[in-house]
């Protein structure tokens, strides 16, 4: 249980330090395909941290309704930004320079 703890928390956090490399990138391109494919990929990582973090919040720690709540949330949340994500990226690698 500890192993996926663990696993778990890495995953938040290089998701996180994609996601706001991602973010940073998106805000200094110049060219809106670009920017386009880095606000994706942010969508992306965000999305994978809003699963992961509710995978923490529901399955790591005892089952009280307010934590539950909270973590289906989150998975919602993630579960849009990562499918949001994927259709953007999917547009902007589509589209012509």
């Amino acid at each position: 249980m500890a192993v996926i703890q663990w696993l778990l928390f890495a995953g938040v956090v290089i998701t996180l330090c994609l996601t706001t490399y991602f973010s940073y990138k998106a805000r200094r391109s110049q060219e809106a395909r670009v920017r386009g494919l880095n606000t994706a990929r942010m969508n992306i990582s965000m999305g994978t941290m809003l699963v992961m973090l509710s995978l923490i919040q529901m399955v790591m720690f005892s089952g009280s309704t307010v934590r539950m709540i909270v973590g289906a949330v989150f998975l919602v949340l993630g579960l849009f930004n990562l499918f949001a994500g994927i259709r953007n990226r999917t547009l902007f690698l589509t589209m012509k320079q």
